[in-house]
């Protein structure tokens, strides 16, 4: 070894290799003169075999693996030059940092996130993190399993989770995996999103307010944003190019639907009061009545509407108003689906909302679905600690300002708004609408002194009639003023003389009685007696009987309208009215029986002639007729309508008798006369034969 490197035992050179060893700088023999020296140099060589591989060892390596024997069979004929510059080269490396394998280990090559960094540097919030990932996976397993069938286990679930855990962490991830899931692209049923609902109002009695709290804001918010992002999306369009994205441009605006029909369902559940859905209806009819908006309208009055009307009727009849004056005033002009809005909030006004109207069959099971759950969440008093909480009675401006002032709903939450300012601002809105009810009452107070109400129940009782909007309305605010049975006599006398001042017939009044005797017999006893009263004032003072008349005797006139005259329209509108309640059943003609028909005043013959005229066309009719034309009269000619009227008039026979006279000499010669000999001439035989025959049977009795 040492010839073949050029060196003798003397220490001598007798060949070229070691100029090599002087060039690189390796030939100095420093060991010789400092011993410290070289016991470096051999640690710096050991080190160097121990931590840096020479090329000649990966070579080696290399064919090792490879298979070849052609290194092994070779003999060894020392270093090669590759071999020896690559491993002074790394020499050379050692040396120029001879301490840096020793003091600092080899950097990583792998890249790190600074988010990664973070938590490395931070192992707290790494295991934070773990936590709240596995509450998420917890969460969205029971969200998972969750039925009708075991939402309570799932809610005993979720208590558990409640304790084990930090309250915002639960509640924001359940309320993050909620929303989430139902503001989908697709069409949800019903009863996913009521067994949500219907867990939230759990949580919401059991929990505490905190969590209501929270979901609302949340569930607000991501509705606005979805409601936002659909209408400032492109209208979709008719193109051939376009025709892939059909699919996805009906989806368009279903997460706000889906999350409209949550908050819907939580009103339904007392979590919410209905003075957010109120605002929520509100600001749908701030802009253009769009598809999506005339749809999501649909949406709340499918679900929330019936409750809506039952808790506040009257914000209800002004959203039907303002509806109203987004409507073109063209009606061809609106679509179907506008039309039927408009139809499904008439109903709803009118308490003649059909179960599961618009709905079909999914509909349906969504309201079975909502009355389970009512009773679920009724039967957890029974078997868990429930705090009464009321329906959160915020509005969306309060959501709306909640970063800036504060939750004023919230228990110990910060509050910065001043309530007398925002009263002010509250109070200024509606103050222009509330002058102009004021104004209009007032006008209509006027009017009514000036028809005759001399009474304060009058007078309430004329405000009502005039400013209803129908008969339906008219009867409910009339159970309003919550009358006593002496005062509900007030409200017949008040409609017939309304009836009877009208310049012509209108069935408006026939539609208010008609429905007040359908809800209580006292109004029919009524209607007779008010029918008494008139035709004394026609005349007929023995009209009403002995202990009738004697009453009036000793107790004076009724207190009437201060009629001194009766005028043709008057006889004419109220004969036209009790022909319209003698037919359809509010009363029968045993209200007739103290009437002398041999012994009728002229005017009074006149009176019962119209009066018998209507009655037989309306008992062919579904509406009242609004002329007297005989051209309009009925083409339907049914027996059995008639003789069911006439044949109760039978069971007293002065009554009966008097009728057949009265038909067959007064009535039948005006219709002779008049050369009638059409339907009037047709029912008028058919009533004088029920007559006849029933009292031939009374009498055979």
């Amino acid at each position: 070894m040492e010839k073949k490197l050029g060196w003798n035992k003397g220490g001598a050179r007798t060949n070229n290799y070691g100029k090599g060893l002087e060039d690189d700088g390796l030939d100095d023999d420093d060991s010789e003169e400092d011993g410290e020296d070289f016991d470096e140099d051999e640690e710096l060589e050991e080190s160097v075999d121990d931590d840096v591989p020479s090329l000649l060892d990966r070579e080696l390596e290399d064919n090792d693996r490879s298979g070849t024997k052609e290194v092994e069979d070779e003999e060894w004929g020392g270093f090669g030059a590759g071999h020896s510059s690559d491993q002074q080269q790394a020499i050379d490396v050692q040396k120029a940092q001879p301490y840096a394998s020793a003091d600092k280990p080899e950097p990583s090559t792998r890249y790190v996130p600074p988010h990664m960094r973070n938590r490395q540097a931070d192992p707290e919030t790494e295991k934070q993190s773990e936590e709240q990932a596995k509450l998420a996976r917890q969460l969205k397993g029971l969200l998972n399993r969750m039925s009708e069938q075991n939402i309570g286990s799932i809610l005993d679930s979720a208590e558990d989770l409640y304790r084990a855990h930090r309250r915002y962490d639960v509640t924001s991830t359940l309320t993050t995996l909620i929303v989430d899931g139902i503001s989908s692209h697709s069409m949800l049923l019903d009863q996913y999103v009521v067994l949500h609902a219907a867990l939230v109002a759990s949580l919401h009695k059991i929990i505490g307010v905190e969590f209501a709290a929270h979901f609302v804001q949340s569930v607000v918010a991501s509705y606005e944003h979805h409601l936002s992002t659909a209408e400032s999306a492109p209208a979709p369009s008719s193109t051939p190019e376009n025709s892939t994205s059909t699919a996805n441009d009906g989806d368009r605006g279903k997460e706000a639907s889906n999350l409209l029909v949550l908050l819907s369902e939580m009103f339904n559940f007392g979590v919410i009061s209905h003075v957010l859905v109120y605002d929520l209806i509100r600001m749908l009819l701030k802009g253009e009545l769009t598809e999506l908006r005339v749809e999501l309208l649909l949406k709340i009055a499918r679900d929330a509407g019936p409750q809506l009307r039952s808790v506040d009727p009257t914000a209800l009849k002004d959203i039907i108003q303002i509806v109203h004056t987004k409507l073109p005033k063209d009606s061809s002009a609106m679509s179907s689906r506008t039309r039927f809005m408009v139809e499904t909030l008439t109903n709803l006004k009118n308490n003649k909302l059909k179960k599961a109207a618009g709905g079909g069959a999914a509909g349906s099971a969504g309201l079975d679905a909502v009355e389970r759950m009512k009773k679920f969440l009724s039967g957890l008093t029974k078997k868990k600690h429930v705090k009464t909480h009321e329906p959160l009675r915020v509005t969306l401006q309060d959501l709306h300002s909640a970063e800036s002032k504060g939750k004023w709903w919230l228990v110990g939450a910060a509050w910065g708004g001043d309530p007398l300012v925002d009263r002010q601002q509250d109070s200024s809105a509606p103050e222009a609408g509330a002058k102009k009810i004021e104004s209009t009452e007032n006008v209509l107070l006027k009017l009514a002194k000036k028809q005759g109400m001399n009474t304060d129940i009058r007078r309430s009782i004329f405000v009502v009639l005039m400013s209803s909007e129908d008969y339906v309305d008219a009867c409910e605010r009339l159970a309003q003023l919550n009358l006593t049975e002496v005062q509900q006599r007030e409200i017949i006398r008040v409609i017939l003389h309304c009836c009877g001042n009208e310049k012509a017939f209108n069935p408006y009044y026939a539609f208010v009685v008609q429905q007040l005797c359908r809800n209580s017999h006292s109004y029919k006893v009524t209607l007779q007696f008010c029918l008494w009263d008139f035709l004394r004032d026609l005349g007929e003072t023995t009209v009403g009987g002995a202990e009738v008349l004697k009453n009036l005797k000793d107790d004076g006139p009724v207190v009437g309208f201060d009629l001194t005259k009766i005028s043709e329209t008057r006889k004419r509108n109220v004969a036209r009215a009790y022909a319209w309640w003698l037919a359809k059943d509010c009363c029968t003609l045993a209200i007739l029986k103290p009437v002398d028909f041999t012994v009728l005043k002229i005017t009074t013959q006149r009176f019962f002639q119209e009066l018998f005229t209507h009655l037989l066309i309306s008992t062919q009719l579904s509406t009242p007729m609004l002329t007297s034309d005989p051209k309009d009269y009925p083409s339907t000619r049914n027996r059995g309508s008639i003789e069911e009227v006439f044949i109760k008039a039978t069971r007293i026979q002065a009554l009966g008798l008097g009728l057949v006279y009265f038909l067959g000499e007064i009535f039948g010669q005006v219709i002779d006369d008049e050369g009638g000999k059409g339907f009037l001439k047709w029912a008028n035989k058919v009533a004088r034969d029920t007559l006849r025959t029933g009292v031939d049977v009374v009498a055979g009795l």
